[in-house]
């Protein structure tokens, strides 16, 4: 049963599922990735998570790469993964 580790956060108003995902999703193709982040947003909302889901994985060189809507880039540029780890709060199953 494949497990995923949530950060359930509110940032300036807005409710966020940031997700970390393997490095291979940043490989993917947008569709791929699309259709990756409407399951985990259905999985998401099932387990009464509110907000828009956001992968995260590392880029290389310490870098996080993420799928975020364009609003939210500043954000996710200011964090780096171990925020993301110290903010891991639920989990998602299926």
């Amino acid at each position: 049963m494949p497990r995923f580790k949530v950060a359930h956060v509110r940032q300036s108003g807005i409710d966020m599922i940031i997700i970390p995902v393997e490095s291979s999703f940043g490989l993917k193709v947008p569709s791929d990735q699309q259709r990756a982040m409407n399951e985990l947003q259905s999985r998401a909302q099932s387990a009464g998570l509110a907000g828009a889901v956001v992968p995260v994985w590392e880029q290389g060189d310490g870098r996080m790469g993420f799928r975020a809507p364009i609003k939210w880039h500043p954000f996710f540029k200011s964090i780096n993964l171990d925020w993301v780890w110290a903010n891991i709060n639920r989990e998602l199953f299926w």
